[in-house]
């Protein structure tokens, strides 16, 4: 069921490690390559943005938050569809992550599928 024929790296960017690893491992089981970081900061440094072709990110993390990420990688007209996930999602943090141009929103817990079928549609476009 994994997409055919690409090498379209997906990038996570989140501060908790179990949370990293068990996204990597549903990414990994349906045939996406994937690549984790601890943070904003530790991916930007990897140098790797410009060959991402999905951003998972958290909103809240230590250091440069998911929101300034998005909003570095804007500045630097690096235009990665970015699917936040959150533990502390409200609707204004919602809203600015999407006006910014995020392609999703998804809170924690949420549903593995709805998270694939979002990873999907972003490598398509």
């Amino acid at each position: 069921m994994g997409i055919q024929g690409t090498t379209k790296l997906v990038a996570i960017v989140d501060d908790d490690d179990s949370m990293r690893s068990a996204l990597q491992g549903l990414l990994k089981a349906v045939g996406l390559p994937a690549q984790a970081f601890a943070s904003a900061e530790e991916f930007l440094k990897s140098g790797q943005h410009h060959q991402i072709a999905c951003l998972i990110a958290d909103i809240r993390m230590p250091g440069m938050s998911g929101l300034e990420l998005q909003t570095k990688l804007n500045a630097e007209r690096c235009r990665i569809p970015i699917i936040f996930i959150t533990a502390h999602g409200d609707e204004k943090l919602r809203m600015q992550a999407l006006r910014a141009g995020a392609v999703e929103f998804l809170a924690k817990p949420f549903d593995d599928e709805v998270l694939l079928d979002r990873v999907r549609a972003a490598l398509e476009n």
